[in-house]
């Protein structure tokens, strides 16, 4: 097993909690993370039928055959067991890990914990691994970015393009699978599952050409009504399709940011994807050789970023605060990272030649009331880490 970052968070959360939940996408490896955790647990599936039958026709006798901690896999599948948990807990207000929960739809779990488990419930989220999981390292320190050079690394055997065209799913490494032939399965199993079981949805077809336009769309502004219309479908079904893409950890919409906290709710958002395997998968891009002519190279690259970003803030138990700036002139920083009072501006750019236009929008960052102590990083697809006058140029080997 690859040792993923947030086991010391699961551990810890578990040494609180009377109830501890794990969830994130399907295949990001959220059960054999627990199972190899918890290993004193008991192990419960409820994708079973017959587990699932029991646990949705009798809750009360389904729990109480429990007598020592357990792991519920796939909760959202027996999503009436929260209010009986809550229950259990709240007679025994001693336990601590009692009950692991894991499940791979956001949507229907936070509803129910909300409900039921506030407060008695930490909710974690395992996304597929980090770069630096893969490489059995530490993650870079969000702090010291743009302050300091990263450690010096050679670079992995595998290439930047290779590694953006296979993606991070564990199973795809594990096991040395072929990127593309998983990836097909694992979308017509997110489709024709995850889906259909959620919005019941008739027109699989529809809801497909809707991912794709979303994965043209990566990296851009979200014009949902551009989007509907392209789709042929209404701005309300887009929406809801859009949440459903969310809540399943498939993209992520990176919110603008404003000083006034208001305004980064209502302005428009950025769309990514939070696998780059995948986004490849979907733009139909066939090889690393094929990523390296098309025109969302650069897009591609930025998901890349992003999502190890997220990762970093997500494996060590914390909500990403992440975001991008624009100005009314069309200036724009692709990211700007939020720690305590201090903002790290950071751009990404997946030539492997550094040259001067890479740093001209951190240059205008910087020289904006109030920004000119402010740290700036560049992630680019090269080999070398630098210093470019105030910018600290960081090889994407080393997020």
């Amino acid at each position: 097993m690859i040792p993923r970052t947030l086991a010391s968070s699961l551990r810890r959360a578990a040494q609180v909690f009377p109830v501890v939940t794990l969830t994130g996408p399907r295949q990001s490896g959220k059960t054999t993370l627990v199972r190899h955790v918890f290993r004193r647990h008991r192990y419960v599936s409820l994708e079973l039928p017959d587990l699932r039958h029991l646990a949705l026709e009798d809750p009360r006798g389904f729990l109480a055959q429990f007598d020592r901690p357990v792991i519920l896999d796939e909760i959202q599948r027996a999503p009436e067991l929260f209010s009986y948990l809550q229950v259990l807990v709240d007679e025994h207000p001693d336990w601590t890990g009692r009950f692991i929960l894991t499940g791979s739809q956001n949507f229907l779990l936070l509803e129910s914990i909300s409900q039921t488990l506030a407060g008695r419930c930490a909710v974690l989220h395992l996304l597929p691994l980090s770069l630096a999981e893969l490489q059995r390292r530490r993650a870079l320190s969000l702090s010291t970015l743009g302050r300091r050079l990263p450690p010096q690394r050679k670079p992995p055997k595998q290439s930047l393009l290779q590694t953006l065209w296979t993606g991070f799913y564990p199973r795809i490494h594990a096991r040395e699978l072929p990127p593309q032939q998983w990836l097909a399965a694992y979308y017509q199993t997110y489709l024709e599952r995850d889906v259909r079981q959620v919005l019941n949805i008739g027109d699989l077809e529809t809801f497909g050409r809707f991912v794709r336009l979303c994965a043209g769309r990566c990296g851009q502004v979200l014009n949902l009504s551009s989007l509907a219309a392209d789709c042929g479908i209404s701005h309300t079904t887009a929406r809801r399709w859009l949440s459903v893409l969310q809540a399943s950890f498939v993209v992520i919409l990176l919110r603008p940011y404003h000083r006034n906290f208001g305004k980064r709710l209502i302005k428009s958002p950025k769309l990514y994807f939070l696998d780059s395997g995948l986004l490849c998968f979907l733009l139909q891009i066939r090889s690393p050789e094929e990523l390296f002519q098309r025109a969302e190279r650069g897009a591609v690259f930025e998901c890349f970023v992003l999502s190890e970003l997220v990762k970093n803030f997500l494996h060590r138990g914390e909500q990403p605060l992440v975001y991008f700036w624009r100005d009314s002139s069309g200036h724009e920083i692709d990211f700007l990272l939020e720690l305590g009072s201090t903002l790290i501006a950071i751009e990404a750019k997946s030539g492997q030649t550094l040259v001067p236009e890479f740093f001209k929008n951190l240059h205008f960052w910087r020289g904006l009331p109030a920004q000119a102590s402010t740290p700036t990083a560049l992630v680019y697809g090269g080999d070398s880490a630098a210093r470019h006058q105030q910018t600290v140029v960081y090889p994407w080997f080393s997020l």
